[in-house]
């Protein structure tokens, strides 16, 4: 199943999620994937923490290994983060009226993903927690 279809799901489940240009922003995570590397959960928000900010949609694509952070530009260009097993620290995930923000704290800073639909928070940290734990260990045992 490809990025976009799982983004294209995850945004009909979850209609409140306000995220544009799917198909663009799934092109970038795509195209960053390393041969063997399998997508394990797709979801899409804003890369931005102020309230007002809606034009920084990104497709956040949970992987066999790191998460990847995909951003299109609207001219020109594009963004990609990575956030590997061994720079995760912790997960913040914060519930409003209508919308919720996951905050992925890593050795060197915080990424905030907001405007995603209040109801899909359990879902969005359940799968961040157990592949993030399963990769950490994964890592430590090679590490041994």
């Amino acid at each position: 199943m490809s990025v976009y279809s799982e983004a294209k799901e995850f945004r009909s489940q979850f209609p409140l999620t306000i995220c544009w240009r799917l198909q663009q922003n799934s092109d970038v995570i795509e195209k960053h994937l390393n041969p063997g590397e399998e997508v394990r959960f797709v979801f899409c928000g804003q890369y931005s923490q102020k309230f007002f900010f809606f034009f920084f949609s990104c497709i956040i694509a949970i992987t066999s290994q790191r998460i990847l952070i995909g951003r299109k530009r609207v001219i020109f260009g594009y963004a990609l983060d990575s956030v590997m097993p061994y720079m995760f620290n912790d997960l913040n995930v914060r519930g409003g009226i209508f919308w919720g923000k996951v905050c992925i704290d890593t050795a060197k800073e915080i990424v905030v993903i907001s405007k995603v639909d209040v109801n899909a928070l359990d879902e969005v940290e359940t799968a961040i927690s157990e592949n993030m734990i399963k990769l950490k260990k994964a890592y430590k045992d090679s590490n041994d």
